[in-house]
């Protein structure tokens, strides 16, 4: 145990003594607590959610929309929600934006029993919306607070544990779920995994609102962004799934620090070529996140049991791919690394337009997780490379809308791809899309030399 535990590095503070301050316990308390009670919703509510609208008849526009709608709501209301949060003690914002978005849970949990499937369709993706407007500043908010609740030298030891924690409860959870849905009818199956996820919301919300009194105002954040916090477990802001709803929204506190973020000047030269590649991997990325359920269960018949070990599959896997993040990354590089696991990544929609049974499902899944655990450490560190220490929020934000454009472009790009066509090609087609997204990202860095040259 002890030789595994020497293997995650982010387990052990940098910086700093061994001990946790006194002081500081409580907040890494209920940051714990938070992240675990919220790993209830995501292997229940989250991992299921876009299986249960297609068990339910919805097509594959209106799976989509229950990702591309969210999206859309983030790009409008990003910049209005960091002002709001920028006049505002950050505890008591976060804690009452938790509250407003995490009604959606209780709408989900009463569902199944209460209306007819096609009602619910509609009432998934309209309550899913509606309740997304203040989710922006929850996921805004969170971002700030950890940052606020946690000193810099012991960042990467709490975003490790809260990472890993999520990963683990995640994958139980959602084999109990799975277990559940096998044998109980639809709507009462679902009405119970609604209602766990329902329960893991309001216990992760009680320990956000234990985080009410760190009450960072304007004026007293840093004024730069001197690192990626990398605390992918950010409640609010994960969009459960394999491969289908993974996000990298990188330093989202970035929007709290002032108005003057979309510059016209950040996006010329090769920075706006890295987010350019950056851009069409995300949109290749998305394409695929309303076929996958419509393809496990319309075409091959896959009951939730089967859907729940995939799902806990391709979630071990990625983390087996962390662990191995910090010895791959010093070898190849963070580009290098985000290049192989794009290109890796683009195997699951070609893998899951052919495969033919579970065994298969699994081993997808298994490949899949992997490429994630790689594609979702190394991509946010490539990208600070990229940007100039002194101006990070500038270049952040503009990535970070950059990044909702592409879901929610991508999100409706595949379905429109699978009426055009089929579902399998146009499973085929996403795959293409990915695998060009890892050559263009790889040749991205050559064209930098280029240009050097050219000002020299």
């Amino acid at each position: 145990m002890q030789r595994l535990l020497r293997r995650i590095p982010w387990l052990n503070p940098s910086s700093t003594s061994q001990i946790v301050p006194a002081e500081l316990q409580p907040r890494f308390h209920h940051l714990y607590w938070d992240i675990a009670w919220f790993g209830l919703v995501a292997g229940t509510t989250l991992a299921f959610l876009n299986v249960y609208a297609a068990r339910l008849g919805a097509s594959a526009f209106q799976i989509g929309m229950l990702t591309a709608g969210p999206a859309l709501i983030n790009l409008i209301f990003t910049l209005p929600a960091g002002r709001w949060l920028q006049a505002r003690p950050i505890g008591q914002s976060v804690f009452r934006a938790a509250l407003a978005t995490r009604g959606v849970y209780l709408i989900y949990a009463l569902l199944p029993l209460l209306l007819p499937p096609g009602a619910q369709v509609q009432v998934l993706i309209w309550g899913t919306l509606l309740l997304t407007i203040p989710g922006v500043a929850l996921v805004i908010g969170f971002n700030a607070l950890f940052a606020a609740s946690v000193p810099l030298e012991w960042r990467a030891y709490v975003a490790g544990r809260r990472n890993a924690m999520l990963s683990v409860v995640y994958i139980v959870t959602s084999l109990v779920a799975g277990y559940i849905l096998q044998n109980t009818p639809l709507e009462v199956g679902y009405t119970l995994i609604f209602g766990i996820g329902l329960v893991g919301a309001v216990m992760s919300t009680y320990h956000v609102s234990r985080l009410r009194d760190v009450s960072e105002l304007p004026g007293d954040e840093p004024q730069r962004i001197r690192q990626i916090i990398g605390d992918t477990a950010q409640p609010g802001g994960v969009r459960a799934g394999q491969g289908v709803g993974q996000r990298v929204s990188i330093a989202p506190r970035v929007f709290t620090r002032g108005r003057n973020l979309l510059r016209a000047d950040v996006v010329q030269g090769h920075y706006g070529w890295v987010l350019f590649a950056l851009f069409g991997f995300h949109l290749a990325q998305f394409m695929p996140v309303a076929l996958f359920p419509l393809r496990w269960v319309d075409q091959l018949g896959f009951k939730d049991m089967d859907i729940a070990i995939g799902t806990a599959v391709f979630h071990a896997s990625v983390l087996v791919g962390a662990l191995q993040l910090d010895r791959l990354t010093r070898r190849h590089g963070n580009h290098r690394l985000a290049v192989i696991g794009v290109a890796l990544l683009s195997t699951y929609p070609l893998f899951t337009a052919f495969m033919p049974n579970l065994f298969f499902y699994a081993v997808t899944s298994l490949i899949g997780g992997l490429a994630w655990g790689l594609v979702g450490g190394a991509l946010p560190n490539y990208l600070l490379e990229k940007v100039p220490p002194n101006d990070r929020p500038a270049y952040l934000a503009w990535y970070n809308l950059a990044l909702n454009a592409a879901i929610f472009l991508g999100a409706l790009l595949g379905p429109l791809m699978a009426n055009w066509f089929n579902l399998q090609i146009a499973l085929v087609l996403a795959f293409v899309f990915r695998l060009a997204s890892a050559i263009f990202m790889w040749f991205v860095e050559r064209i930098k030399p280029a240009e050097a040259a050219t000002a020299s």
